[in-house]
């Protein structure tokens, strides 16, 4: 969920530059939450003053959040072709998203965006057109490196331009804002050209079909398995929308030229065991996903039986980790044989490890270093990391924190924070956590709910039967009573111990049955539903 804003000029006229603008992905602490979005309450305040956003390369965690965001701001956004022709094709497959004004930059231009002077460097990653990112001003340079590692042989696309990098070094740099996710791995992350190798030996050793799951936006490895899979005779079946899309649009700019054209899945069926390749979307145990769907024997075209061979060409983010453990779970228990980068080298990281750090640190030679992009031990890491490479001042700084990079001859510091936090995308809503209904889910999916409905006349009297509906609750308590039985006696009972005189007020009489009820669920079960009580008096009824 990547947002960096870069503000030049004094604090009364100020213009503002907004760098990626990504989600991230709900986990069980936000159930029926789609996406996590950034809470850009303080970037809404400054809108008049925004000159654009610029996006360093199209993974869902850098630019996943325009469509829902950039209603809010309406500011130019500027991307290299993939990412911009990645952005076009996923706008037709969502209904209802807006047409952004979008400018396409090309790797290693230079322009400007309001008073901002950018420079795009083309670094190494796992995707095509990467970009870290030179600001240049007057008081000095700053250089953003977005995600990056050292990879001379990418498989697709520009390499990491280490001399270019070298030459802003030499221009001088003041501050690095620096990716972190691998700051606690030594050596090096393997290159791309390494993976081809180990994923064409798996494939070579494969008796009958194979598949292979990826992350849909990696275009190197999807250009690795399909030279694979030509090597050994097979064909290459698109299962998933993502990749069918990413391999559309890297084919039209010319990413995939020299290959032999991707099958669509009904051609599967029509292929022998020996004679295909299935990638795969569904690598991180998403559960609409093809993978979801064949590892469960739940796809309508796509089928796999013992001897078979599925290999995990991704890293498992953390939390998705029991999603992927069910998912190879049931592949194994129907004979299937799985290959994951424990077992061979199909798969590396896009980001560098702590040789690759050093050895930018020792190009760039910046003033100051802030770690960014990582859990709180990768930041922690990077800092030392980044002392230890003889940078003069590290900023740690946190979500919401103003660091002061420029003018030289002042400290480089945090001199205030702004409000921070994040949206949820729940179904068509953005809202806020606390508005959008998740706390309340979450607490149902813990304890439960219990709704009761009583209809009462004048006199405070129950007329007929009153409606009790309980959800996710045992069916009965430890001496085996029904929860249903028991609670109905409870609501009969509160309403009878209560005086006439406080029956005539609706909400007191709701107040007393759901404080009952959820205290005899508590005493039978130790835990307390949500309760919702409605009272109905007789001439409402």
């Amino acid at each position: 969920m990547n947002l960096a804003l870069y503000g030049l000029g004094p604090e009364r006229d100020r213009k503002w530059l907004m760098m990626d603008c990504g989600v991230s992905f709900a986990g069980p602490d936000l159930p029926g939450v789609d996406l996590v979005l950034p809470d850009i309450r303080f970037v809404e305040a400054q809108k008049k003053n925004l000159v654009g956003i610029l996006i360093t390369h199209a993974h869902e965690d850098h630019y996943g959040a325009l469509y829902d965001l950039w209603p809010r701001l309406e500011v130019p956004v500027y991307m290299t072709p993939f990412a911009a022709a990645l952005h076009a094709a996923k706008r037709e497959m969502e209904p209802g998203a807006p047409r952004i004004p979008t400018t396409v930059v090309e790797q290693g231009s230079r322009f400007s965006i309001g008073p901002f002077d950018l420079e795009l460097v083309a670094v190494s990653h796992s995707l095509p057109e990467p970009n870290a990112v030179m600001i240049r001003t007057a008081m000095g340079n700053v250089l953003h490196t977005g995600d990056w590692k050292i990879d001379l042989a990418p498989g697709v696309g520009r390499a990491i331009d280490m001399d270019r990098l070298a030459a802003l070094g030499a221009e001088g740099v003041r501050a690095m804002i620096c990716d972190s996710t691998n700051a606690t791995r030594e050596g090096r992350s393997p290159s791309e050209a390494d993976v081809a190798k180990g994923m064409a030996e798996v494939i070579a050793k494969a008796k009958r079909r194979v598949a292979v799951t990826i992350f849909a936006s990696n275009v190197a490895r999807i250009r690795s398995v399909a030279q694979a899979a030509a090597a050994n005779d097979r064909e290459v079946v698109i299962l998933g929308r993502a990749i069918r899309r990413v391999v559309d649009v890297a084919g039209e700019l010319g990413m995939l030229d020299g290959l032999p054209p991707f099958r669509d899945e009904e051609a599967y069926g029509y292929l022998p065991p020996d004679k295909v390749v299935a990638l795969v979307t569904g690598s991180q145990g998403e559960p609409r996903a093809a993978l979801a769907k064949i590892a469960f024997d739940e796809h309508r075209n796509v089928a796999l039986s013992s001897g078979d061979t599925v290999v995990f060409s991704s890293r498992t983010i953390p939390g998705n980790d029991k999603a992927v453990g069910a998912i190879q779970n049931a592949l194994v228990a129907r004979g299937i044989h799985i290959v994951t980068d424990r077992d061979a080298l199909v798969h590396t990281s896009g980001h560098p490890r702590r040789d690759e750090l050093t050895e930018l640190y020792r190009l760039i030679q910046p003033k100051v270093a802030v770690p960014v992009h990582g859990e709180a031990v990768h930041l922690a890491a990077h800092a030392a990391l980044a002392k230890a490479a003889g940078v003069p001042t590290v900023v740690s700084a946190k979500n919401g924190a103003i660091v002061r990079l420029l003018p030289a001859d002042r400290d480089a510091e945090i001199t205030g924070h702004v409000p921070v936090g994040i949206l949820v995308k729940d179904g068509s809503l953005v809202r806020e956590p606390e508005v959008s209904g998740v706390v309340e889910r979450r607490r149902i999916s813990f304890a439960g709910a219990v709704a009761v409905t009583v209809v009462i006349d004048d006199t405070g009297d129950l007329v007929g039967d009153f409606a009790l509906s309980l959800f996710g609750l045992p069916t009965t308590d430890a001496r085996g009573e029904s929860f249903h039985d028991a609670l109905g006696k409870v609501v009969e009972g509160t309403l009878e111990s209560m005086p006439r005189a406080r029956r005539r007020d609706d909400e007191t009489v709701a107040e007393a049955i759901r404080r009952s009820v959820r205290s005899a669920v508590n005493e039978r079960w130790g835990k307390k539903p949500i309760c919702d009580v409605t009272v109905l008096r007789l001439e409402d009824a």
